[in-house]
């Protein structure tokens, strides 16, 4: 072979050497990762091609699947009571993805899950239509149902997050306004991203896509002061309910000449911490923070929750107790003002460790994870985040707890027939200068007659449109857990 024609033989076999390497490098070094990229459609076609698995409360599904129309996305997703289950579902759309539950759970609920891998193998072999599986929850149907209905009927913006203590199970998750999410599950450009671009917050104030159980944040007003006497009682600076506290009126926040003012005219001089509670004095326990110091409130409140983000599994947003913060502005985050904000998840988890004598369980909302068989994957096991206070100084909260809603601000959310309810109401300013209406909160937990806890409870109601005088958390939000509190009790009958 003459050299012109070797040359030749040369770069061909090496422009075959190249195919072969880069053939090669596609099918097996990259293949996985073109597979699943998300501009290949034919994922997109593949993801959608069966339905979806289901969301399961009280074992029912919450969720379903129907064919699309005129798309070749053959299913896309549906949702009974959409409004009311969104929080806990989130939404999975053909053409704006998916969140919450949808979202984390997908492989489960598309049957892609590496766990389903072997009945995936099954199924081709035998022909069989591949099937998605189901994420069963925690949650209680009756108390969403009455979390939800209580929050509409209110009006207004609001939350509700009930939890089992003993277990940190929630049983609800209602957010107010909220939406449907089957009014974009499809990819249709006119009615599916019109439902869309309505719900977003530029065009509707109101924010109906915002999950207000774990995602915002607020200031806890008085609620926050059940965290202040568990700090007093766990360091020791009171050691009982009953004993008197060195608070006197009026009372100057340290560094400055401002009175913390109380309520109207209450009995708070001196007043014990049962006393202080039932009627909600301001001086007592903002004295106690200030006198208790930044770093041991933070302590205090960090083993409540505070600072920490919650993944239930859907992400909770972390609440806040400031740190660096001086005497004054101490006291101010210690009756739940200045930079103290909180979700009401972690108003529920507050008021679920004081219930379960002091054991903070970690909240979650999934309690199995099903092969579409029904067979089990995984199932959550309760497990504990932190002892916030003790079994003694929790049973003394306890007590004052139910001296709130016996004899004060609290008495909305009595029950009677043998349960007992402890509580606390809130009130928290907010806006420049205070000027906007503030919001209303109630946390609680019931006791049934065998002395267990089977449900705690916070609600936060933000009502714009009523009268700032009429607006108390004993007013607009006790009402509303007193109704949770009651749908879990009897549904346990």
């Amino acid at each position: 072979m003459n050299k012109p024609l070797r040359r030749i033989a040369i770069f061909c076999g090496l422009l075959v050497l190249a195919l072969l390497i880069r053939d090669n490098w596609i099918q097996y070094v990259q293949a996985d990762e073109l597979r699943t990229n998300k501009e290949n459609r034919r994922v997109t076609i593949e993801r959608y091609a069966s339905p979806r698995g289901n969301i399961i409360v009280d074992g029912k599904a919450i969720t379903g699947s129907k064919e699309s129309d005129g798309s070749d996305f053959k299913f896309k997703r549906t949702y009974m009571n959409g409004p009311m289950w969104a929080p806990v579902t989130g939404y999975a759309s053909q053409a704006f993805g998916a969140t919450q539950l949808e979202s984390i759970e997908d492989g489960i609920l598309t049957g892609n899950d590496d766990r389903l891998f072997f009945r995936n193998t099954l199924d081709m072999l035998t022909g069989k239509e591949k099937e998605g599986g189901n994420v069963v929850t925690t949650l209680n149907g009756a108390a969403q149902k009455a979390a939800y209905d209580g929050l509409r009927k209110q009006g207004g913006k609001g939350a509700v997050a009930a939890i089992e203590p003993s277990t940190g199970k929630i049983l609800a998750l209602a957010s107010f306004p909220s939406y449907d999410p089957s009014s974009f599950a499809g990819n249709s450009t006119t009615t599916d991203t019109d439902a869309w671009t309505k719900l977003q917050k530029k065009n509707d104030p109101n924010d109906p896509m915002l999950n207000r159980a774990l995602r915002e944040t607020y200031p806890p007003g008085s609620t926050f002061k059940v965290v202040t006497a568990a700090a007093a009682l766990e360091n020791g600076l009171y050691t009982s309910a009953d004993q008197k506290t060195k608070s006197p009126l009026p009372w100057t926040m340290p560094g400055t000449t401002t009175i913390l003012p109380n309520e109207g005219t209450i009995p708070c001089e001196n007043a014990s911490l049962r006393v202080a509670l039932r009627y909600s004095c301001n001086t007592v326990f903002g004295k106690v923070g200030s006198d208790l110091g930044n770093d041991k409130m933070l302590a205090e409140a960090k083993k409540f929750g505070f600072g920490s983000e919650q993944f239930t599994p859907v992400r909770a947003t972390a609440s806040n107790f400031s740190d660096n913060m001086n005497p004054s502005e101490t006291a101010l985050s210690s009756i739940g003002q200045f930079n103290t904000a909180t979700t009401p998840l972690q108003m529920a988890m507050v008021a679920s460790a004081v219930a379960n004598d002091g054991k903070l369980m970690k909240p979650y909302m999934v309690d199995t994870l099903q092969a579409p068989t029904l067979d089990p994957i995984e199932k959550t096991e309760p497990e504990e985040l932190s002892q916030p206070l003790s079994a003694s100084n929790a049973q003394i909260l306890q007590d004052m707890m139910e001296t709130v809603v016996k004899d004060g601000t609290g008495k909305n959310a009595q029950i009677g027939g043998g349960v007992t309810v402890g509580g606390k109401t809130g009130t928290a300013q907010h806006g420049e200068n205070n000027s906007k209406n503030p919001y209303a909160w109630f946390i609680s937990y019931a006791k049934i007659a065998d002395g267990s806890a089977p449900v705690a409870v916070a609600v936060v109601v933000q009502d714009d449109e009523a009268v700032r005088e009429n607006i108390s958390g004993g007013g607009l939000a006790a009402p509303i857990a007193k109704s949770v509190m009651e749908a879990v009790i009897n549904s346990k009958k």
